[in-house]
């Protein structure tokens, strides 16, 4: 099979940024529902129902909101750094085998 070279030069910032929320949030959904599940019943041993619940879904909340900003800003900090980088190394070679 033939190999064709490719040179990545540049990645779009707010295309990595996107996706860097993206899967912020997916990290986020399932760390809130692992902290929910425990805060809300440690609080409803503690204290009571209405409060377990309630901050256990304020946990959720904050969990996924948060993923989603900080994947989006770390995805925009390394394709900065990544496009800076390759501005002073030329770039990085992909081979990609065409069918």
């Amino acid at each position: 099979m033939a190999t064709t070279t490719y040179f990545v030069k540049k990645l779009g910032v707010m295309s990595v940024a996107q996706f860097g929320a993206v899967i912020g949030m997916i990290i986020g959904i399932i760390n809130g529902i692992i902290l929910a599940f425990n805060i809300a019943s440690s609080a409803v041993i503690t204290t009571g129902v209405v409060l377990g619940v309630g901050s256990g879904y304020m946990t959720f909340a904050i969990n996924v909101i948060l993923g989603a900003v900080l994947g989006f800003l770390g995805g925009a900090v390394i394709a900065f750094v990544y496009n800076f980088a390759l501005a002073e190394m030329g770039g990085i070679k992909v081979e990609l085998e065409v069918r």
